[in-house]
């Protein structure tokens, strides 16, 4: 009886970073993912790493508890918004896509998140999931969420690391780097149409008598979807980059909470 005593406070503070993680994490967030499922999966990984740590350190259950708990739920959170955060790259770029081709008005309703997004960013976005699926993304999310207790145990550091700025630092650089990464992935279609709509400023001071609006916004669709099918190989390859960016940073995370590496641009 002592030690159900001892594993409930270890078993309940793990099954909080795992739940966390799994709340804020692009797609096993989604609506679309029963949340029968979700607590069913959290409570399984949480046996299987509470299996793997033991009772080496009992944990009492006094008024600090309470700080261990939002210490543990603010690492799953930290990391589950990385990797959603570098995710949004692909509905950034697909809304100012839209907003080039005219799509801007058009939005439509996510399944997955349930909120009101721009079309290209939709339908890029169900791509990227497919894709990340079947490169086993999935699998990866849940052991960087399992291989986070080889970096950070339950006796870690994340308030003194938050005070002195270096976490606050890096998810600045994160925000950065996404707002590049989605300028860069909407530049090809981004320059052509600006072309197009220089040309077509040409053709009013040229020829006046042409009805610019009636003539632009067809031709603008029509070249904005030939070149999403053209560009659509390399966006396959800028998708695997990204997944590769999101893990990379989610160890970059680790690293800086854990006190073993210093933030990087």
């Amino acid at each position: 009886m002592t030690l159900v005593f001892q594993a409930i406070p270890i078993f309940l503070l793990i099954f909080c970073r795992i739940t966390s993680f799994f709340v804020v994490v692009p797609i096993l967030s989604s609506r679309n993912v029963p949340m029968m499922f979700k607590i069913g999966l959290s409570v399984f990984i949480s046996f299987l790493i509470f299996a793997s740590m033991g009772l080496d350190k009992p944990i009492p259950m006094d008024g600090e508890y309470v700080l261990l708990i939002i210490r543990e739920m603010l690492i799953g959170i930290l990391l589950g918004f990385l990797a959603y955060l570098f995710f949004s790259v692909i509905q950034t770029a697909g809304s100012l896509m839209d907003m080039q081709i005219g799509f801007s008005m058009a939005s439509v309703i996510d399944p997955l998140t349930g909120a009101s997004t721009p079309m290209l960013g939709n339908l890029k976005y169900m791509i990227a999931v497919l894709l990340f699926l079947s490169f086993d993304g999935h699998h990866y999310l849940l052991r960087a969420i399992m291989d986070s207790y080889k970096w950070v145990p339950l006796d870690n550091e994340l308030f003194a690391r938050i005070y002195s700025g270096g976490i606050s630092e890096f998810l600045f650089q994160s925000l950065t780097k996404m707002l590049y990464l989605s300028f860069q992935l909407a530049a090809p279609i981004i320059a052509a149409l600006f072309l197009t709509d220089l040309g077509l400023g040409l053709l009013t001071r040229v020829a006046p008598q042409f009805n610019i609006f009636v003539i632009g916004a067809p031709l603008k669709m029509i070249l904005g979807f030939f070149l999403l099918v053209v560009l659509f190989p390399e966006l396959i390859s800028q998708f695997q980059s990204l997944f590769s960016t999101i893990f990379e940073n989610m160890e970059k995370l680790l690293g800086l909470i854990s006190g073993t590496q210093q933030p990087s641009p």
